[in-house]
């Protein structure tokens, strides 16, 4: 496929197979995958697709585990030009309805269920509600309203692969291939569009990052898939560098030092929680963990005391910096520093991703002097999925990307960070918008306002805390208000803390102080 270009996913995936057929590219439980078999695999479901009426520019929703079918979708859909979205499965229907009516795929894939939950009924109510979708495909027991899997890729047989090359031909690097939904302030998510480039491109900058011997990576995803971290900073990377992916449906951290013992893992890492989870279990010790040559975490700041157990287990360790809007992780620290600048700092961007902090007004911040984090480059999200006012919003005049993180350069070139413009929190590395938050709590008949905050959680780093005024009368329980709000919201969102209150300080304006909440909260 001479025509593809290097710099699209599929041109990217068959650049790699033609350098490397019999090198592993997935491994998914006992399912293993050379590069050479991942395409053919590929154009099989991208015939699927086309037969189902796949055109450039569509949506394919997906609803999965992180599992081999996500990853042969996500590249079959990008391959014929399609753009390629993922749903949690930890959402609740609401949440999952507000994004499929958004983005109005044109196909619905699921799983029938995991670990006790049908996900069926929510597939055929998605459909229902969605004027786009003209057909769902479930994966496993596919029940009335969907086409099997093994239907939907037999379908497909009847499609040329020479239309597949054909359509991927016309792809190109500033293409739309993935939306990721990340809510803003208001609570009202909004879907990042990222390009092939981005995802290709900005991959190959990181990818320089790991030292020689972790050379050609092996590594694990356990990420949900409608997560940026999945496909774009672990997947991606992973491909680009034509190395091994180990595919988990769910994190479990006794499985996770299992599969690096098993597998050999070159490189091993996560957000803070996961690791922190990983290096308490009793029997930590009893792992072989001589394969792993570079540790490393995002999402969150890790506690020095975890840094300092982790320099015994490894002595390059890394920790990056990224949002969903710069598709790959920007900065990182260097192999083999020290821990005051792991344990202080967001490390330093690479020339390739141009950085610079800038105050409100505007000017370039100096050294120690605290601004906004901006970054510039075809490696940013083209914009808001049907957003051009939040698009706007999200750039400066002249490019720059608008982080809302503020931080400062260090003396030794590094960056620092120093807080959120906007109320955003981060708990176990998943973004938690308090706004969002606080709209469902408010649904409850009972409650007259609510608002959120953060504090802090050795474990999560962050965790929500709600104080809940109620309607007159009321005897709501925070035990009752918990159980309502889990319907309603992932569990990562829900506040750890309920705490029902007379009434909410409120500023001169009427709004809520959250300020005043905060400073109570860490009093707490």
């Amino acid at each position: 496929m001479s025509t593809l270009h290097p710099s699209t996913l599929f041109g990217c995936l068959n650049a790699v197979a033609a350098e490397k057929p019999d090198a592993e590219a997935v491994v998914f439980q006992d399912e293993r995958l050379t590069y050479g078999a991942l395409v053919g695999e590929v154009e099989q479901v991208a015939r699927a697709l086309l037969a189902a009426g796949v055109k450039p520019g569509d949506r394919v929703a997906m609803l999965a585990t992180c599992r081999l079918e996500f990853w042969l979708v996500f590249l079959a859909t990008t391959a014929i030009g399609g753009i390629w979205l993922g749903l949690g499965t930890r959402n609740q229907l609401d949440e999952l309805r507000y994004v499929v009516n958004d983005a109005e795929p044109a196909l619905l894939i699921g799983i029938s269920d995991f670990e006790g939950r049908d996900y069926r009924d929510d597939l055929r109510t998605l459909a229902a509600e969605t004027a786009s979708v003209r057909e769902v495909v479930c994966i496993g027991a596919s029940g009335p309203g969907a086409i099997a899997w093994a239907a939907f890729l037999q379908r497909g047989e009847s499609v040329p692969a020479s239309e597949v090359a054909s359509a991927a031909a016309t792809v190109q690097p500033l293409d739309p291939a993935f939306i990721v939904y990340t809510s803003g302030t208001t609570g009202r998510p909004k879907g990042a569009v990222l390009s092939h480039y981005g995802l290709v491109e900005g991959n190959r900058v990181q990818s320089r990052r790991y030292p020689a011997d972790t050379l050609p990576l092996t590594g694990i995803c356990s990420f949900p898939i409608n997560h940026v971290a999945c496909a774009g900073d672990t997947c991606c990377a992973l491909m680009v560098g034509g190395g091994t992916i180990i595919l988990t449906e769910r994190f479990d951290p006794r499985e996770q030092l299992r599969i690096v013992e098993r597998e050999r893992c070159s490189v091993w890492g996560g957000i803070p929680t996961m690791v922190q989870m990983t290096l308490n279990l009793p029997d930590f010790d009893q792992f072989d963990l001589s394969s792993v040559k570079a540790m490393g975490w995002g999402g969150a700041a890790m506690p020095r005391e975890i840094i300092e157990r982790l320099r015994l287990l490894c002595p390059s360790l890394g920790l990056v910096y990224g949002l969903t809007e710069t598709t790959v992780n920007v900065t990182w620290t260097q192999p083999q520093t020290d821990i005051d600048v792991l344990a202080g700092s967001i490390g330093r961007p690479p020339p390739e991703f141009p950085c610079r902090i800038a105050d409100d007004a505007g000017a370039i911040c100096g050294e120690g002097e605290a601004g906004e984090i901006q970054f510039k480059g075809d490696f940013n999200m083209l914009g808001y999925w049907r957003r051009p006012e939040a698009t706007a919003a999200a750039f400066t005049d002249d490019g720059w990307l608008r982080t809302g993180d503020l931080g400062f350069w260090r003396a030794d070139g590094n960056i620092s960070l120093v807080g959120r413009r906007s109320e955003m929190f981060k708990s176990g590395g998943f973004n938690v918008y308090p706004r969002e938050v606080e709209l469902a709590i408010e649904e409850h008949p009972e409650v007259e306002y609510a608002a959120v905050v953060s504090q802090q959680d050795p474990l999560y780093a962050e965790v929500g805390r709600a104080y809940v005024m109620l309607q007159r009368g009321s005897n709501l329980t925070a035990r009752e208000l918990d159980t309502f709000i889990r319907s309603k919201i992932a569990n990562y969102k829900v506040p750890k803390v309920f705490e029902i209150v007379p009434e909410l300080p409120t500023l001169a304006n009427g709004k809520i102080d959250k300020v005043q909440l905060k400073a109570r909260a860490a009093a707490a």
